[in-house]
């Protein structure tokens, strides 16, 4: 059996210290002694040893009274995500932040989809889940028009917003992405070209002149001897 270690919670990661554990209790089967919250003796201590193995021994001390492990996890939760008002109070600032947070130029596809799939995670952990829908919606409204107007026009009239996904709609944006990166590139490299031909040519011309000029020189010299 592959042995897993118990991730260990900190004051910064509880949102995915709480799903990497839940994950945890489920492979060990003991995770219905939390949700909805069976009381099975067996399974309720190796919950409550597993949950004692990620937390702080400070913690442990604050809710090692409890007696079963959905108070301890509620506990826990209510620790760092702060009772119903804070919790609210934060969940408005998030959503507020999703609404107006828009991709940088500075951005690439994935940075931007990754600052908006942690958003809908932090707002999820809050209790409040932001439909696949909305979360596409949001991200093709947020692109740089200038940019990205020509493939958005596209994909609103071929595709159902409404049902498609949101990785569904990232690999098509960054396969755009990459292609105008190989536009970008190769326009650079054609305009290199042509300014090397161009002065090619001039210096050619250049050279062309110059020499004609002592031609005509050499030629006068020569009349001027005969005189």
């Amino acid at each position: 059996m592959i042995s897993i270690q118990c991730p260990m919670l900190t004051s910064t990661n509880y949102t995915v210290w709480a799903m990497r554990m839940k994950v945890f209790l489920r492979i060990h089967k003991v995770w219905e002694t939390i949700e909805p919250g069976t009381v099975e003796s067996d399974k309720k201590d190796i919950a409550i040893a597993l949950l004692f193995q990620s937390i702080p021994e400070a913690l442990i001390l604050q809710v090692g009274d409890l007696d079963s492990p959905k108070e301890i996890w509620e506990s826990i939760k209510t620790r760092h995500l702060g009772a119903d008002r804070v919790k609210e109070a934060r969940l408005q600032t998030l959503m507020s932040e999703f609404e107006r947070v828009k991709m940088k130029d500075s951005d690439t596809i994935d940075t931007f989809a990754g600052r908006l799939s942690e958003l809908a995670t932090k707002a999820a952990s809050l209790g409040q889940t932001i439909e696949e829908p909305k979360l596409v919606k949001k991200f093709l409204n947020s692109l740089p028009r200038s940019k990205y107007i020509h493939i958005i026009a596209s994909l609103e009239q071929v595709l159902d917003l409404k049902t498609t996904g949101f990785e569904d709609i990232i690999g098509r944006l960054k396969a755009y992405e990459e292609r105008i990166l190989d536009e970008e590139n190769h326009g650079e490299t054609q305009g290199n070209l042509l300014f090397v031909n161009s002065d090619q040519q001039s210096f050619a011309c250049l050279r062309g002149r110059g020499h004609g000029r002592g031609d005509r020189g050499q030629g006068k010299g020569r009349f001027n001897s005969q005189e």
